[in-house]
């Protein structure tokens, strides 16, 4: 069984946050095996230290679509808390922000792919931390795509944006808190970091190894089948070919109105192995071919490893 950071966090409150006023980062994906919210279990384990809390890309319910659709901070309707959106008119958290609290607390769900970009707002709180002499304390959560297959190209330096800062593979099998170490140290951030582990993850387990539930981190993401072929599917987002959004099966399905199975089919090369490509019709209610028929394919995973 997988034992969360941020259920050992609250088991055992440490000595170093009695007193302090506490920040959360997190979104409604938040969650301790039994369902219950982050900041539930938080509010719990040190009364009265939550201050605030601050949500990345899609919201704190991960209600908003696709990349710029931005949120506006907001009123948590559970604790009466000030929510401080991070993908709105800031992508970082501003000198007044970080004068609310003294830790920020990081309790975010990844999905183990380079432009997903909960992995920069967690670089440029890091950043603003090392700034402004806060401390920060990463809750560490499974990689849902394992930690043992890397795969992908890495980014290159003049390509970097919101979704690519940093030279990684885009599967890069590393878990939240890895992640954190791994820009603090070999990029340099040097903020006062800590990483509660996880007890019981196993680099080869995909999330359906862990026995947690899922909760989706984002729209688009409702499954984890959906993150195990997001690092390659995620690619069809920068051509005119539908990567499923829009559907109930994004990143799952793709196609276009002017695609042809049999010119697809015939100049595959290579097996897919662990996959299988599935004609079908299907047309998104939103996002590119609204409402057009599209032809295209329904990529099964026959084998998660």
């Amino acid at each position: 069984m997988v034992t969360l950071g941020i259920e050992h966090l609250v088991a055992s409150p440490p000595a170093s946050l009695a007193g302090k006023r506490l920040a959360l980062l997190c979104n409604q994906a938040s969650t301790g095996r039994d369902l219950r919210h982050s900041r539930d279990l938080i509010m719990a384990a040190f009364p009265g230290q939550l201050t605030c809390l601050f949500t990345p890309q899609h919201g704190f319910f991960a209600e908003k679509q696709d990349n710029m659709i931005e949120s506006d901070h907001m009123t948590d309707p559970v604790s009466g808390l000030p929510v401080f959106s991070l993908y709105g008119e800031v992508r970082r958290p501003t000198a007044a922000m970080y004068e609310h609290f003294d830790v920020l607390l990081v309790d975010i769900v990844d999905v183990g792919t380079r432009v997903y970009t909960f992995l920069y707002t967690l670089a440029y709180c890091m950043e603003e931390a090392a700034r402004h002499g806060k401390k920060v304390v990463v809750l560490d959560r499974p990689n849902p795509v394992g930690g043992e297959a890397v795969e992908g190209n890495l980014l290159q330096d003049d390509c970097r944006s919101f979704v690519g800062l940093y030279p990684l593979p885009m599967r890069h099998g590393l878990t939240f808190g890895e992640l954190a170490r791994l820009l603090n140290g070999e990029y340099g951030i040097g903020a006062d970091l800590e990483v509660v582990a996880m007890d019981g993850w196993q680099r080869r387990m995909l999330f359906s190894d862990t026995g947690l539930p899922w909760v989706f981190p984002s729209p688009n993401m409702p499954n984890p089948t959906t993150a195990l072929v997001y690092p390659g599917q995620v690619i069809f987002e920068g051509t005119n070919i539908s990567e499923g959004r829009g559907t109930s099966l994004p990143f799952e399905l793709f196609g276009a109105p002017f695609l042809d199975w049999h010119t697809v089919l015939d100049s595959m090369q290579v097996p897919l192995p662990g996959c299988f490509l599935r004609p079908l019709a299907f047309e998104p209610t939103a996002n590119k071919w609204a409402g057009q028929p599209c032809k295209g394919f329904q990529l099964h995973v026959t084998d998660p490893q």
